[in-house]
């Protein structure tokens, strides 16, 4: 009996195993091991993002939203972290910079595209997505406000950066712990729209998978995306000098849509359900996990396995970037509805950004 296969992203998990052999057996060159990594995670992030909506129905939009974004940032926050030990301190920065925008902008932007292409209007907790506005807007000051003192403050506040940075990192993260007790516990009924129940209703046909597996599926999926995006990295260098990309873009642009490929798909994915609570809390909320918790982390880690402390003074056109795209997604988020075009103007910005980035000397 012939079997017939049906096209399936699956086919690309064959990557994962050929990238492994590639880097620790046959040593392949630095740009074909960047192609490989790249298509690899394309899979992986699909079965992060099944695991991730299986799980939301157990647990809730809020926390489902909230758990995705954590494990899709787990990855980068490894990146980061090796990043630091080898000091590369300006990396770690853009690829932060490029985490936020991206999410915020690309990933939620071909969420409102693709889910507004097949529902006519999206609908959304304008409480919930407003909150998540305000928090992503004090995420944008937290990484301002040392750009600031570093630029006005004069000759003599080199010395004082690194403790500032500490000081607001620590701000950073109690705001941040705050918000998910608000989120997850005293208001989280402002997380959850209509949406999500007839989602329950549609979702229904399919067999639901159990807690246990729902996790061990996204845990897998993250170990391995992270184990991707470690090679990645390790290769982006040299694959970007041979294709003609310079280093800032490389870390805004480049890693940081492959580091955030699990959020890319399921935010995706759950918009086209017009499951929008869930897709917003997936992107913005990375974005704002990034700010307020792995940057912060980030600092802290610097003093215990990097060279030297590392600060939060970004560069000017990264703070630029990083504060348009907080008030441009306020603005489209603060009406609780939203539809194709509002998709197209997100992703719009973040070319515009893109081209920016890419023409930086």
């Amino acid at each position: 009996m012939l079997l017939r296969l049906k096209p399936s992203l699956d086919w690309l998990l064959v990557f994962v195993p050929l990238t492994i052999a590639g880097e620790y057996v046959f040593h392949f060159s630095e740009t074909i091991l960047f192609l490989f990594s790249c298509v690899s995670i394309v899979p992986l992030a699909g079965w992060l993002g099944k695991a991730t909506e299986h799980l939301a129905e157990k647990t809730g939009e809020g926390i489902g939203g909230l758990l995705n974004a954590t494990f899709g940032n787990a990855a980068e926050l490894i990146i980061a972290v090796m990043a630091i030990r080898a000091g590369l301190y300006d990396v770690v920065k853009a690829s932060i910079t490029g985490s936020i925008i991206g999410n915020i902008l690309l990933v939620l932007g071909a969420s409102l595209l693709a889910g507004g292409l097949k529902h006519k209007t999206l609908k959304f907790s304008a409480a919930g997505a407003s909150t998540l506005s305000t928090m992503l807007t004090l995420a944008s000051i937290g990484l301002i406000a040392p750009a600031i003192f570093h630029y006005f403050g004069g000759s003599n506040v080199a010395a004082r950066e690194a403790d500032l940075s500490v000081e607001i990192s620590i701000v950073l993260v109690i705001t941040y712990g705050l918000s998910l007790l608000f989120s997850l516990k005293t208001h989280r009924q402002l997380f959850t729209g209509e949406a999500a129940e007839a989602a329950k209703v549609e979702r229904g046909r399919d067999v639901s998978w159990s807690l246990g597996r729902s996790v061990a599926v996204l845990s897998i999926a993250t170990f391995f995306v992270a184990w991707m995006s470690e090679i990645l990295v390790g290769s982006v260098t040299h694959a970007a000098e041979a294709m003609g990309m310079t280093s800032i873009f490389v870390g805004v642009i480049v890693v940081a849509i492959i580091g955030n490929a699990a959020e890319h798909s399921t935010a995706v994915m759950v918009a086209m359900k017009n499951r929008m609570d869930l897709s917003l809390g997936i992107a913005v909320g990375s974005s704002i996990q990034v700010a307020l918790f792995v940057s912060p982390m980030l600092i802290f880690a610097s003093y215990f396995i990097g060279p030297r402390p590392m600060d939060l003074v970004f560069t000017p056109i990264e703070i630029v970037a990083i504060a348009l795209s907080a008030l441009i997604t306020e603005q489209i988020a603060s009406d609780g509805e939203s539809n194709w075009l509002e998709g197209v103007q997100l992703i719009s910005v973040y070319i515009i950004f893109a081209l920016v980035f890419y023409f930086l000397p």
